[in-house]
């Protein structure tokens, strides 16, 4: 049994290393992929193109435009004499945000009424309208409490008494990302689905290869037990994915500077039940697909959802509540939750038990599955 499953591991990984564009496909690929998409997949939102209509020209209303823009948070594109000009700078695109200054800003400030402005926002791009939209107010929260605290200490100097006034002050703390790098946050979910991609589609069009080829059937008529040749088949395929696991570990940590505070011995074993399922899946879509073409439309149907619903682009929470349950079968789903909870929080098997259970029982059950549907076609 021993020496078939050698010579069948032998046979994959010389058909492999034949073709030098699966060799890349399988080990270079997968870094290249990561680091693109490391840095393509960023939600964080700075430097928001920003107009300025400054209605009131008057020396409060150019101060506030230039703190406004002091900062990273907005850049000014330009300023324009009216709000209606700004209004179609947004339906233009030419920027997200608008700020419109109205006639008697100054004038109000001195008499200490209440001064509006008016925020004309971009929705088209909802994540970063949210994110300006919160920054500006926030900024304009900000001036209103140390202008009101400006007129307080007046008030008080002129009535020849002490300021006291109670301040409260929120000092955060940020643990485990105390930049709030989106980077350190997306990496590891990207290095699951590109896990995914890899050992799911190399493993169902290998099978559906052989089939079109008709080697299949040359290497059922040996004595080669099914199981032998499940196997076989699997094997080559989980060492590749154990393989680009450690590359896109140590590329994330050296290039987008994830660090890596737990167990690695713990996040190989979170592979190992993550690729039971991914290979499964792929050994079910070879069993049910005559070609390459279909096993690869078939895995894609499987790949989409189980990213989807894994929480890696947004979060499981915000799913509608009949959806959230159906995360549940997602793989990506708890090896991204590992992935993080190990790297970034040093998690131990203890408390990451729940998502480690869930994965095991995933890829047991489809890949016993997948391999019983594929004996009984192999049959």
């Amino acid at each position: 049994m021993w020496s078939s499953l050698w010579a069948m591991i032998l046979k994959e990984y010389q058909q492999t290393f034949r073709d030098k564009r699966m060799v890349m496909l399988l080990t270079a690929a997968p870094v290249v992929q990561l680091i693109l998409l490391g840095y393509a997949v960023n939600m964080e939102v700075d430097r928001v193109p920003t107009v300025i209509a400054d209605e009131d020209r008057s020396p409060q209303s150019r101060s506030l435009a230039k703190e406004l823009t002091a900062g990273d948070a907005f850049t000014l594109v330009g300023q324009v004499p009216s709000g209606e000009e700004a209004v179609k700078m947004v339906s233009r695109g030419e920027v997200a945000i608008a700020l419109v200054i109205p006639r008697g800003y100054a004038e109000r400030l001195r008499a200490g009424k209440t001064a509006r402005l008016q925020a004309l926002v971009d929705g088209g791009d909802s994540n970063r309208a949210t994110v300006a939209q919160n920054a500006l107010a926030a900024f304009v929260m900000q001036r209103a409490s140390g202008l009101a605290l400006e007129r307080a200490k007046t008030l008080a100097a002129s009535q020849g008494r002490a300021l006291d006034i109670p301040l409260l002050v929120v000092e955060p703390r940020i643990l485990y990302n105390p930049t709030l790098s989106s980077k350190i946050y997306f990496v590891p979910g990207v290095a699951a689905t590109l896990l995914l991609i890899l050992t799911l589609i190399t493993t169902a069009m290998g099978l559906a290869r052989e089939k079109e080829m008709g080697t299949l059937e040359q290497v059922l008529v040996t004595p080669i037990r099914p199981e032998i040749l499940i196997l076989g088949k699997t094997l080559p395929y989980y060492l590749f994915g154990v393989v680009d696991l450690g590359l896109v570990i140590v590329a994330g940590a050296w290039i987008f500077e994830v660090p890596i505070r737990g167990s690695i011995p713990l996040l190989f074993l979170a592979g190992t039940l993550y690729m039971l399922t991914t290979l499964g899946v792929g050994l079910l879509v070879s069993a049910i697909a005559r070609t390459q073409q279909q096993a690869f439309f078939g895995a894609i149907f499987f790949v989409m959802p189980a990213i989807l619903l894994s929480g890696f682009i947004t979060p499981v929470e915000n799913m509608p509540d009949w959806l959230q349950p159906l995360s549940g079968l997602s793989p990506v789903r708890h090896f991204v939750e590992i992935m993080r909870a190990v790297l970034l929080k040093d998690a131990s098997m203890g408390e990451l038990a729940s998502p480690l259970v869930a994965l095991g029982g995933l890829g047991l059950t489809v890949y016993a599955s997948a391999a019983y549907l594929l004996r009984r076609r192999l049959a």
